[in-house]
């Protein structure tokens, strides 16, 4: 069937400028995501969505497929990645093109690796989307919360005391890449359909980047899982 990898990397980063074309451990970081997703050998197509000059440059440089800019419409702040998927599959097909599954990889993904991507998208031939996640370190229920008066104090009070084997494990999104198949999407008009099923993940190969301490952190776990693979 065909399927296209899709890495959005629009320019405008606020937090850590230039963000997706930061060397990360030696190479632009969104590289890792483009290798990943050309090794994975599952991809009709892999290609980046993006709306500057230099990120399609790097990107075609290592292997992706840019063969078109994204609107300004979906490069703004406020642009879900919804938005920028919906567009990239319009834009293709209008260019009479189109995949019965796709994979939405975010470009400051270092953790993202070939087999993770080859797993997700075989799950989508009994499913509907797929979605990485990972558990939280520490049980949810027993977390606190700080009033407006400034005081602290348990959430849920009731689970204050709870031991955290007999509270229900809890997962969180690991901001990495997103499987579906396409006619799932254009029906719910998202990836998170209601036949969404988990990729499981270790916290050792998820870090959120949004600060330059966070990308000091996933180096060092980069870094890690590399070791521990060889």
């Amino acid at each position: 069937m065909p399927s296209l990898a899709i890495i959005t990397a629009r320019g405008g980063s606020k937090r850590i400028p230039r963000k997706n074309v930061r060397p990360f451990c030696g190479k632009p970081i969104i590289v890792y995501s483009i290798e990943a997703a050309l090794n994975a050998g599952v991809f009709t197509e892999v290609m980046v969505s993006t709306d500057d000059a230099q990120i399609a440059k790097t990107a075609a440089l290592a292997g992706a497929s840019v063969p078109f800019l994204r609107s300004n419409a979906t490069a703004g702040d406020y642009a879900s990645t919804d938005d920028v998927i919906r567009e990239v599959l319009n834009t293709y097909q209008s260019l009479g093109k189109s995949f019965d599954t796709f994979c939405c990889i975010y470009p400051t993904a270092p953790f993202v690796t070939a087999q993770k991507l080859r797993t997700a998208m075989a799950m989508l031939d009994k499913n509907e989307s797929v979605m990485p996640v990972v558990a939280f370190s520490y049980p949810v229920q027993r977390c606190l919360s700080i009033d407006s008066q400034g005081h602290i104090g348990y959430k849920w009070p009731e689970y204050a005391v709870a031991r955290s084997q007999d509270l229900e494990k809890m997962y969180h999104d690991c901001g990495q890449f997103y499987a579906c198949r396409t006619e799932a999407f254009f029906r719910e008009g998202t990836t998170d359909t209601p036949g969404m099923v988990p990729l499981i993940l270790p916290e050792s190969e998820v870090q959120d980047i949004d600060t330059l301490e966070d990308w000091t952190l996933a180096e060092l776990k980069y870094q890690n899982m590399l070791a521990r693979n060889r």
